[in-house]
């Protein structure tokens, strides 16, 4: 039964991201255009990248109405129920909806590379495929096959609990978050957060300014860091800080699947 699930999720993830070039070209060539070399840095240096304006404002409308379509989701969260703060996100099915399979489908190969550095670095065997359709191949066959891809809404009052989204033993260590609204005129507060903890140190944390239709790529989990006695892992989490005012919604493309 599993194998026939798994292939049967195969099929529609498939299909989105064929769909995703064929109707996406823009997109993809914003994606190729992006300055990777520096984002590589930034990722080595400090465990995320901002993009400023990956996504238009029409682009960022467009998906935030979304939320209230329930036919494009396969299962929605209410934070304050688990413990995880309080807002709630939504996970879409598949196929994916544009332009979410060809962001996910165009960032994969080049944070592929940056992924598989830092496992050389950090001394683990495991590489990723080039593609994100062999790499989802892997996830399913090991039971992970539910997409992950979410849309986030907060309101006055909700913020984010720091988390790290780990959906199983098949770990993609990126992943992307985009502002869909605008600070200052949505919301108010709803700051991006990230923190990090070093080894025998305390935690770092950075507040990353985004702004609508900015995204940033972060370390899922951990990443490598250069010392003194070589290269030691660090741990990350990330989340939202308290909403003061307004409506906030963003999307969240992670790169593994979920049980």
């Amino acid at each position: 039964m599993r194998r026939r699930l798994a292939a049967g999720s195969m099929a529609l993830m498939a299909k989105s991201v064929e769909r995703g070039r064929a109707r996406d070209g823009g997109l993809l060539q914003r994606v190729a255009g992006l300055d990777w070399q520096r984002i590589a840095q930034d990722l080595d240096e400090r465990g995320n990248s901002q993009l400023e304006g990956l996504l238009s404002a029409t682009e960022c409308r467009r998906i935030g109405g979304w939320y209230g379509q329930d036919g494009r989701f396969r299962s929605r969260v209410v934070m304050a129920r688990h413990g995880f703060g309080r807002g709630e996100y939504q996970y879409f099915s598949y196929p994916l909806p544009e332009p979410i399979a060809t962001l996910r489908a165009a960032c994969y190969p080049h944070l592929a590379s940056i992924a598989n550095r830092w496992n050389e670095r950090l001394g683990v065997a495991r590489r990723y495929p080039r593609t994100l359709v062999d790499f989802l191949r892997e996830c399913h066959a090991a039971g992970q096959a539910r997409p992950t891809p979410l849309l986030l809404q907060y309101g006055a009052g909700d913020y984010n609990c720091l988390h790290q989204d780990l959906y199983g033993e098949w770990v993609f260590p990126l992943q992307m978050t985009v502002l869909l609204s605008q600070p200052g005129e949505d919301f108010s507060g709803g700051e991006f957060i990230l923190t990090e903890q070093r080894p025998r140190m305390q935690s770092r944390a950075e507040v990353v300014p985004l702004r609508q239709g900015d995204a940033v790529i972060f370390a899922v989990h951990h990443r490598p860091v250069s010392g003194t006695r070589g290269v030691y892992r660090v741990n990350l989490r990330h989340g939202v800080s308290r909403l003061r005012s307004g409506e906030r919604r963003a999307l969240g493309v992670i790169f593994h699947d979920a049980k």
